[in-house]
């Protein structure tokens, strides 16, 4: 695959380590708004800056990645459409539902290979779970919950851009319930409070919040969500069933444990997603260059970039009118 990345900040560069890693896969160029970043970036890699329209235009480049800011993802997702481009772009597809469902149906009319970058989807202990859960190993699964918490929170005037906490930071979690569930959500309960960056909270945005789903058997998923934790990045889920419970765990360097007469004492976990999920970003590379040339769906795809939004728009109506919201199952 001649893959070209569009977006060259800082995840545009894990993206591009995750690619060079990669042995099926050429990064054909680089673009970003920001010229002498995609330069840069390009050089890093032995390839070429290009603009983004003459990566379309490029008949030679099979593939895109979208890492650029969010604002860009639909249209240029609907360009690598309309040019028969697979698509690795990451989330979320648009900050709206409407402008989402106009990008899928860009998709329906222009078919091609289109993952969404819900990277956690691949990280090994949380895909582990998955197989676990869905195998009948704690039999069958009654509640979930998932706790997020970055190490320290975004500065304020990232807030308006991001599109806010739920669908920002929450969207993974959102889409990581609907994977583990596997059965469709009908209900969404969010609280949330502005407890560790005041200007975030001046910027009509929270930094911490909880949110419960509940599915259609009953099931429930309980979502937690800080903008801080002072010990490094928390990662966690539990998986509660009639015949047990099964547990990831945060990740750090070693893993490794003392245990002495003082007590035990544990490393604290990886600073942040850079490091946290650079194995999952390996992965989830792999995943879309296997589902291009097999023909066959990604693992996490556009619908699913839709479905999380939609709950992300939900949990955020739910804060703001202080109830209960039930979803529309024909959405």
């Amino acid at each position: 695959m001649r893959l070209a990345l569009i977006g060259a900040g800082r995840i545009g560069q894990v993206h591009a380590q995750a690619i060079d890693r990669h042995p099926g896969v050429t990064l054909a160029a680089v673009a970003d708004y920001h010229a002498p970043s995609a330069e840069e970036l390009a050089a890093q890699y032995g390839t070429k800056a290009l603009s983004v329209d003459a990566i379309f235009k490029n008949g030679d480049i099979d593939a895109v990645l979208i890492a650029s800011s969010t604002s860009t993802h639909a249209d240029y997702l609907e360009q690598a459409a309309h040019t028969g481009k697979a698509i690795l772009c990451e989330k979320p597809i648009a900050l709206d539902l409407a402008r989402t469902r106009d990008a899928l149906q860009v998709l329906e009319s222009h078919p091609v290979t289109c993952a969404l970058g819900f990277n956690r989807r691949h990280d090994p202990q949380f895909a582990a779970l998955k197989q676990a859960v869905a195998s009948g190993r704690i039999g069958e699964l009654e509640t979930l919950t998932i706790i997020s918490r970055d190490p320290a929170p975004p500065p304020a005037e990232y807030v308006g851009a991001s599109g806010g906490l739920f669908r920002d930071m929450m969207i993974h979690d959102f889409d990581m319930a609907r994977w583990l569930l596997d059965e469709p959500i009908t209900h969404v309960q969010a609280t949330g409070s502005c407890l560790i960056d005041q200007a975030i909270g001046k910027a009509g945005d929270v930094d911490t919040a909880m949110v419960i789903l509940t599915t259609a058997s009953g099931r429930l998923c309980h979502i937690n969500n800080s903008r801080r934790a002072c010990y490094g990045y928390d990662q966690r889920i539990e998986a509660f069933g009639s015949a047990g419970m099964l547990q990831a765990q945060n990740e750090s360097e070693t893993r490794l444990r003392f245990t002495g007469e003082p007590g035990q004492v544990e490393e604290k976990p990886l600073w942040f997603f850079l490091e946290r999920y650079a194995e999952a970003y390996s992965r989830e590379i792999g995943d879309f260059v296997d589902a291009w040339r097999e023909k066959r769906a990604p693992l996490a795809g556009a619908e699913d970039g839709l479905e999380a939004l939609r709950l992300a728009e939900a949990a955020e109506q739910s804060l703001k009118e202080g109830r209960r919201i039930a979803l529309d199952s024909t959405h």
